[in-house]
C-alpha cells in the first residue's frame, strides 16, 4: 500500500546564489508532474525576470505573484519602509489564502527570509503559516539568513554557500542567470 504524500516545510538559505532557482527548479520539476505551484515573491518587483516572463507564455500550472515593492533601503528603494511592511503583510495574507484554500499543491514564499530579516514580518507570523498548512501542501521558503525557529520547523534544509559570484568583480547580474 502507497503512502499518502507528506508535505514538506522546505527552506533554502544562505548567502550564495540560487536558493530562488532551486525553488523555481522544483517547481519546474512538480509541474512536469501535473502540480499546481505558486510562487509569491515577498521582496522582488521587477518585471523582466525571466521566470515572469516563461510563465506569460507557457501555461505550465505555475502561477507567480509579485508583490514586494523591491529591495528595502538598499539599490536606489524610493519606498517608505511602512510601504515595504504593508506589501509584505499583504503577500503573507494572500498567500495564506491560497494555501487554506488548498488550491495549490506547491507554494513558494520567495524572499520570505529576507521579508523577517527585515522585520517587515514577524517570525510568529510565519510560523503560525506553517503550522496551517494543509497536510500534503509542499511549503518552500527561501532568502538568506533564515531564522533559527525556521530550520527547526522544517523537513529539509538547503544552505546555498558564496564560494565565488562574478558581481564581486564589478560584472553586472547577467540576464537569464541572475534575472
Amino acid at each position: 500500500m502507497q503512502k499518502k504524500n507528506k508535505g514538506f516545510v522546505i527552506v533554502y538559505t544562505g548567502d550564495g546564489k540560487g536558493k530562488t532557482t532551486a525553488a523555481l527548479g522544483m517547481a519546474l520539476r512538480a509541474a512536469g508532474h501535473g502540480k499546481k505551484i505558486l510562487i509569491v515573491q515577498f521582496i522582488k518587483n521587477f518585471k523582466n525576470y525571466g521566470e515572469l516572463k516563461f510563465v506569460k507564455k507557457y501555461d505550465c500550472g505555475i502561477k507567480i505573484k509579485s508583490i514586494g515593492k523591491g529591495y528595502v533601503k538598499i539599490k536606489g528603494d524610493k519606498f517608505p519602509f511602512e510601504e515595504h511592511v504593508k506589501a509584505a503583510k499583504g503577500a503573507l495574507k494572500f498567500a495564506k489564502e491560497r494555501i487554506l484554500a488548498k488550491e495549490y499543491d506547491i507554494v513558494v514564499l520567495d524572499e520570505i527570509n529576507i521579508a523577517l530579516n527585515k522585520k517587515l514580518l514577524t517570525l510568529q507570523e510565519v510560523v503560525e503559516l506553517i503550522h496551517q498548512k494543509p497536510p500534503s501542501l509542499h511549503l518552500v521558503l527561501t532568502g538568506r539568513s533564515a531564522p533559527k525557529k525556521l530550520l527547526q520547523l522544517a523537513d529539509l534544509v538547503s544552505e546555498v554557500k558564496d564560494i565565488k559570484h562574478p558581481y564581486k568583480k564589478g560584472i553586472p547580474a547577467q540576464k537569464g542567470i541572475e534575472y
